[in-house]
């Protein structure tokens, strides 16, 4: 019984909705629909929103300090994966501290064939999960998402990252958290 229902159900959409169709073409998308004739958004980053909180990466974007990383991250393809909805903790390393490379280092990294490697070192940055400042602990080791590990150390009430960078500010996001530092962080050799 219950498939002769379903069956008369389906037959009688299709003759309803081969009724209305008039064999005319749809008309043109306008502003007032939904269609539209820009180019399709596509990823997280994509999504146009000026009420939210910022996100990682539209914070990173709005500071001065962080135009060498938001670079690095176009670079490597890792806006979108940054700008969703995670949770994640970045370290973020100002454009001073990318000054400390050796000369030459970041315009390498950024060239399309090096791409791996960008993101190795920026994946080495970022945590899965929220990580306030308040809960990094003396000796805490946190696993990034590039399959490496750093490690926190406390000393003289400054948090440390690998012992080479200090985090001197955090920012909440809607994403997570960004603890900027004051270092660039190099995942260990393989």
């Amino acid at each position: 019984m219950k498939k002769k229902i379903i069956y008369s159900a389906t037959i009688g959409i299709l003759v309803v909705s081969m009724s209305c169709n008039s064999g005319e073409p749809a008309p043109a998308a306008t502003a007032d629909n939904t269609a539209s004739s820009t180019a399709p958004v596509s990823g997280q980053s994509g999504v146009k929103d000026d009420v939210s909180a910022k996100n990682i990466v539209q914070t990173a974007i709005g500071s001065k300090d962080h135009t060498t990383l938001v670079a690095a991250v176009k670079a490597a393809d890792l806006v979108d994966v940054l700008s969703n909805t995670g949770p994640f903790t970045v370290f973020a390393p100002t454009n001073a501290a990318f000054d400390k490379l050796p000369a030459g280092t970041v315009n390498g990294l950024l060239k399309p064939d090096k791409k791996d490697a960008l993101q190795d070192i920026l994946q080495y940055h970022v945590s899965v999960g929220v990580y306030q400042v308040d809960a990094l602990q003396d000796g805490q080791t946190l696993g990034q998402v590039n399959g490496g590990n750093i490690k926190i150390t406390k000393k003289d009430g400054k948090i440390m990252v690998n012992g080479t960078a200090t985090v001197i500010a955090s920012i909440q996001t809607s994403n997570g958290v960004i603890h900027v530092i004051d270092g660039v962080l190099l995942p260990p050799k393989q």
